[in-house]
């Protein structure tokens, strides 16, 4: 773990304007590759890279400042409480007059397999892989752009002029609100704010036209809207944008002071929590596992200098994990069925959002007399009687 005080930095670019200048809100030093899970035989130890989170005064973006890796093989599965999610935006939009049965839609999924293909078939919609679409879905896309304007400008030229962009994003106000540091990934260019995406997208004459808010990652789940300036849906951003940008305006978004704040002091006292829960189970004889072998739990464990003697293994959903190790800590990723079959008495839960699918799916675990314990913002065990 390293510290953080909104250090300024001059050489480096803002991935939107191109203006020199920035500041670093968030500096995670030395960390493993977010996407690499190597195999046990693979040599140690793993490469590291400083890991660090930079704020334009220019664009008001937040991102991330240089990423040195290599993409590696997509291995996630799509975990049901982000399939519910692409329900809900699919049924807004619709409600909104926003996708029209039989017309041409383009998408730009994730590159970790999300996307909105199969809720939107009901719509009869045209799926286009170039030319002019009056429906671009981008669900978690855009971000994974290291050159963001001209990702922004591609998704503009293919949107027809009486189209609608709709975007799906991981609200950094949420990040900045819950502390959230360990959303830091590479690969994840750009961390959206209402304010600052919307501003961009006047900038090249798009209007904001809606916004919708959920409760996935701690209500930090935003749907955006955005059409052509002047075309069918006319000039005026909408009131729903507006409400938006200024709560989370007020909220501090745009002030590198209170973002450093944030996200430094959620840091320490998070792996510090996590440190002595670690410590207080291993004192008590308890034996603790994982779940969810997400990239971003390979900065957690590494932050807190977790080891396999804390947390024995780490089970996930992905087949193509199982088998292989977290970066870094070389913790052995396991099948769901081997971690219920391992009898752990704590089961530390990476992604909080699953808590209800894990729970369901893996029984016995509190069966078994285990518990789970949700990590963020600090390890929280979950009373069994709450099943």
């Amino acid at each position: 773990m390293t510290g953080t005080g909104s250090a300024p930095i001059e050489k480096w670019r803002d991935r939107w304007s191109g203006a020199p200048g920035g500041v670093v809100v968030l500096d995670l030093g030395e960390q493993p590759a977010s996407d690499l899970f190597p195999r046990p035989t693979d040599p140690t130890p793993d490469p590291r890279y400083p890991l660090r989170m930079v704020f334009s005064p220019v664009s008001g973006l937040l991102q991330l400042e240089d990423d040195p890796t290599t993409p590696e093989e997509v291995m996630g599965v799509e975990p049901a409480a982000l399939v519910r999610q692409a329900e809900l935006c699919v049924a807004d939009a619709a409600a909104s007059g926003l996708i029209v049965p039989g017309s041409r839609v383009l998408h730009y999924p994730s590159p970790h397999g999300g996307s909105w293909h199969r809720q939107l078939e009901p719509f009869g919609l045209i799926e286009v892989t170039d030319g002019e679409a009056e429906l671009i879905v981008d669900v978690h896309g855009m971000m994974h752009a290291a050159d963001q304007r001209a990702a922004f400008l591609e998704r503009r030229a293919h949107l027809a002029d009486d189209g609608v962009i709709l975007l799906m994003i991981h609200n950094a106000s949420a990040i900045v609100r819950e502390g959230m540091w360990n959303a830091l990934k590479n690969g994840h260019f750009a961390y959206y704010t209402t304010p600052a995406l919307v501003g961009m997208a006047e900038e090249i004459d798009l209007v904001a036209i809606g916004a919708w808010s959920y409760p996935l990652y701690n209500n930090g789940t935003t749907m955006l809207a955005f059409a052509k300036k002047g075309g069918r849906w006319g000039s005026t951003r909408a009131d729903s944008v507006t409400a938006l940008i200024d709560e989370e305006t007020a909220l501090g978004v745009l002030d590198p002071e209170r973002i450093t704040e944030s996200l430094h002091s959620a840091l320490v006292s998070s792996v510090a929590a996590i440190r002595a829960y670690l410590d207080a189970a291993k004192d008590a004889g308890l034996k603790v596992a994982g779940y969810g072998a997400a990239s971003r739990t390979a900065a957690l464990l590494t932050s807190a200098r977790v080891t396999p003697e804390d947390v024995a293994v780490i089970a996930d959903a992905s087949s193509a994990k199982h088998g292989r190790t977290m970066p870094g800590t070389r913790i052995p990723i396991v099948s769901p069925d081997d971690l219920v079959a391992a009898r752990p008495d704590r089961v530390l839960l990476f992604i909080s959002d699953l808590l209800p699918e894990v729970r369901r799916a893996m029984q016995g675990i509190e069966q078994n007399g285990g518990r789970w314990v949700v990590v963020d913002p600090v390890p929280t065990e979950v009373e069994p009687e709450q099943l």
